[in-house]
């Protein structure tokens, strides 16, 4: 599965931990120091507990700017680096979607007019949406039962992302974007005995 959080353990200077939330540090900075901004909202939790994925859907990315030395003030007293997420807009002349599934995640996605542009550069309005969701509790169970102990009952993690768009588009070049983004982890732990707590 295709994920930011792959591309960036190959950058220079990048140090991933990928245990229970995934932690990045770059040219050194403690994650605290790196500044994670989706569409010019600060992010503070951009990965799932397991470390493999991050909170981002991979086919509704623009564009990523990582910016590890010299960035303007504005992004406060983020002092390591700066990772900029941008988001495309909606398709704004056809409905068009994408569906996958692979034995850890289902993921899924959809955009298409609102309202047409009725000719070049008018104004119009576009969504995207976009869902992931993990079944990696659920098929680890037969994969590690060989194992035993609580192994047996396979690997306790998955998690749920959701991001939805609206961009309006002015006649005179103007934009508006709204949206809205989601995220939820789902951790649980055996006792002894195998029951869930």
């Amino acid at each position: 599965e295709p994920d930011l959080a792959q591309y960036l353990q190959v950058m220079p200077g990048v140090v991933f931990t990928g245990d229970q939330g995934g932690q990045l540090y770059i040219r050194g900075g403690s994650p605290a120091q790196t500044g994670i901004l989706l569409d010019g909202v600060t992010i503070y939790n951009p990965f799932h507990s397991i470390g493999l994925y991050s909170v981002f859907e991979t086919d509704a990315i623009r564009n990523v700017e990582v910016q590890s030395a010299g960035f303007n003030a504005q992004y406060g007293n983020r002092t390591s680096a700066i990772l900029d997420i941008r988001t495309k807009d909606g398709n704004k002349n056809r409905i068009a979607g994408k569906v996958s599934a692979s034995p850890i995640m289902f993921r899924t996605m959809l955009e298409g007019p609102l309202m047409k542009p009725k000719e070049d550069n008018s104004s119009s309005i576009s969504f995207l949406v976009s869902f992931k969701q993990s079944y990696l509790s659920d098929v680890s169970k037969p994969l590690y039962q060989g194992l035993g102990g609580a192994f047996k009952y396979g690997l306790p993690y998955s998690f749920t992302d959701f991001y939805g768009k609206v961009t309006f588009n002015g006649d005179n070049g103007s934009k508006l974007n709204l949206f809205s983004f989601n995220f939820d982890d789902h951790a649980s732990a055996l006792n002894s005995s195998g029951i869930e707590t």
